[in-house]
């Protein structure tokens, strides 16, 4: 049995993120090919964290700047080592490195944090990004050279493949492209009617300032124009951690009912007729429209929204970037039975062609497979990563070292 252990940002927390459900699909991945999975973290366990005991997965908290990490994997010995975004490597690569050499390395990036830093810089600055604006990102510079330190990085999105490819240069044998990935039993929920259904939703956890801004979006401007002309209709603001700022717009007379957290994701977004997601900013792909897809819950959206999402098949819903042409394309598809029907039956084909489980489980064991078979040729293919591993392995080595031993005086 192969062991795999994982250098966690966060513990994982499925039902208040994608990035919690998508690493749970990742250790699921991981033990279907027989794998031991340890996942270590140095975050504090939180009351909404998976229970990975249940799951078979061993549990061990760790400390950043501490030689006890080197003593730990020394003895752990994993196969293969996969970190929990790019600040993880930052902390641990070296430490990984010495400890284990002959162990894969891989790098899990949920999406691309400097692209989605860039473009909320952008937004607040009411311009676009423009690829200097990357290309002189500190940022940038530190996730995308973890990336090439890396024997291989995880892409949830098609278009930040592109962008790494054409814009910085990196490698395609350094990529590989993994999206959330559904059982056949998600796949073919046998969901809800548009009768059966009222209301809409708009979901995701409020401390991603993505969400936040939408929330805010649909409160000031759209929301009052879909109750223009649906005086009675709902929507119930759900998702995990409100700040008081969000529970304070809750609002029982105008139907903005914020809810917060909810123990069950996709019943609530089953019992939805329409899903609202009007996002102005971000990165990767958004778990809230997976689910929507799967729930056959159809969704009105922007361009941010669909990236990396599409299909040749078109859109589950309705794309629109301004006020009033999303709250239009929200009330037709809440009040049009046909229309709504129509998005609603994309959704799950359209959920089937982006996230089916065992078409990724199949290209990634392949992969891995070429990998571990090949591990010292690829590295020396891969000379800009030895580069920078030789230099910043170094560097890092010595603050951490100067941290620890500062911290012991």
């Amino acid at each position: 049995m192969r062991k795999l252990l994982i250098i966690g940002w966060v513990w994982p927390e499925p039902n208040s993120s994608a990035a919690g459900s998508r690493m749970l699909q990742l250790i699921q991945y991981f033990q279907s090919q027989a794998y031991e999975v340890v996942f270590a973290c140095t975050a504090q366990r939180t009351e909404h964290m998976a229970d990975l005991d249940k799951q078979n997965v061993d549990c061990i908290e760790i400390q950043l700047n501490c030689t006890s990490f080197d003593a730990y994997i020394k003895s752990l010995q994993p196969d293969v080592v996969m970190f929990d975004r790019f600040m993880m490597e930052e902390q641990f690569g070296w430490r990984v490195s010495e400890q284990c050499p002959e162990a894969l390395r891989i790098l899990d990036t949920e999406d691309l944090f400097c692209l989605r830093h860039a473009r909320h810089d952008a937004y607040k600055k009411n311009k676009e990004v423009k690829d200097t604006d990357l290309l002189n990102s500190d940022l940038a510079k530190r996730e995308i050279a973890a990336i090439f330190r890396c024997d291989l990085t995880l892409m949830i999105s098609p278009i930040e493949i592109e962008l790494l490819t054409d814009l910085f240069k990196v490698d395609a044998s350094l990529l590989h492209y993994l999206p959330f990935m559904y059982s056949q039993n998600q796949l073919a929920y046998h969901n809800p009617s548009y009768e059966q259904r009222q209301g809409f939703i708009s979901i995701g956890n409020f401390r991603h300032p993505p969400n936040w801004d939408s929330v805010l979006w649909l409160k000031q401007q759209i929301w009052p124009l879909i109750r223009k002309q649906l005086p009675q209709a709902e929507i119930y603001i759900c998702g995990a951690y409100p700040p008081p700022k969000a529970t304070d717009l809750h609002d029982e007379k105008t139907g903005f009912l914020v809810k917060g957290w909810v123990d069950d994701a996709t019943k609530a977004m089953q019992s939805a007729r329409v899903c609202l997601a009007p996002l102005r900013f971000g990165a990767g792909i958004k778990g809230k429209l997976a689910e929507a897809m799967f729930c056959a819950t159809p969704s009105v959206t922007t361009n941010i929204g669909i990236e990396g999402m599409q299909t040749q098949l078109p859109w589950a819903g309705e794309v629109a970037n301004e006020a009033k042409s999303i709250a239009d394309a929200a009330v037709r598809l809440y009040q049009n039975i046909d229309v709504w029907q129509c998005a609603s039956e994309l959704g799950q084909k359209n959920a089937q062609l982006l996230f089916a489980q065992d078409p990724h489980f199949s290209a990634l064991s392949s992969r891995l497979s070429t990998l571990l078979s090949a591990l010292v040729q690829h590295r020396e293919n891969n000379f800009i990563g030895s580069m920078l591993n030789h230099h910043h392995h170094k560097s890092t080595k010595y603050m951490s070292q100067w941290i620890e031993a500062k911290n012991k005086g």
